[in-house]
């Protein structure tokens, strides 16, 4: 049950298209007590510029809204590092557990599993990637979010891909606007 859900951007192009079968066909090993999505932002702002923000396995709070606090629980922000996430109150959890499986700098791939909290994503695993834009489209960049996770007992695959893509598309839409509001005042200094 893939559901694909794009935000502004036609995922047919052929970069596109090798972007999500290099670094997240997820349904391929789906499991039947599993679902998936895909979410797609395109972001007006180089692509250095939203890597710079995305690659901070240590502040994530840095673009996610519902995040109040991170504490590094081993590691620098480096491939295996665990951090301690805090959740905002009014969500149906207060920690997130996550460890950085996957930091690609020169492709600009980030993964990343839940291995632990008070919440109800059990085996979930995230797959960022970035992709820049052709220049004719003034160096945009395109943002990938990808996630397998087991559905909880009791609860629908409809239910928790709802419930998960509304918090990746809050976020993919709060970096598009951190992001595009440093890049115009960087044009204007």
């Amino acid at each position: 049950m893939l559901g694909n859900h794009n935000q502004n951007q036609d995922p047919s192009s052929p970069s596109m298209e090798a972007m999500m079968a290099n670094h997240h066909n997820t349904s391929t090993n789906l499991k039947s007590n599993q679902c998936t999505s895909n979410m797609v932002q395109t972001i007006n702002a180089p692509l250095d510029l939203v890597w710079s923000i995305i690659k901070r396995f240590e502040y994530p709070q840095g673009y996610k809204q519902f995040i109040k606090g991170c504490t590094m629980l081993s590691g620098d922000g480096g491939i295996g590092s665990v951090r301690e996430v805090l959740i905002m109150s009014g969500l149906p959890a207060e920690v997130s557990v996550e460890r950085l499986d996957k930091l690609d700098n020169d492709h600009h791939v980030l993964k990343f599993s839940i291995i632990g909290g008070d919440h109800r994503l059990l085996n979930y695993s995230s797959t960022t990637t970035l992709h820049e834009e052709e220049e004719r489209f003034g160096g945009k960049t395109v943002v990938i979010e990808s996630y397998v996770v087991d559905i909880p007992a009791g609860s629908s695959g409809e239910d928790t891909r709802s419930f998960t893509d509304t918090i990746i598309g809050c976020n993919l839409r709060s970096l598009a606007k951190i992001t595009e509001g440093i890049n115009i005042n960087q044009k204007h200094t």
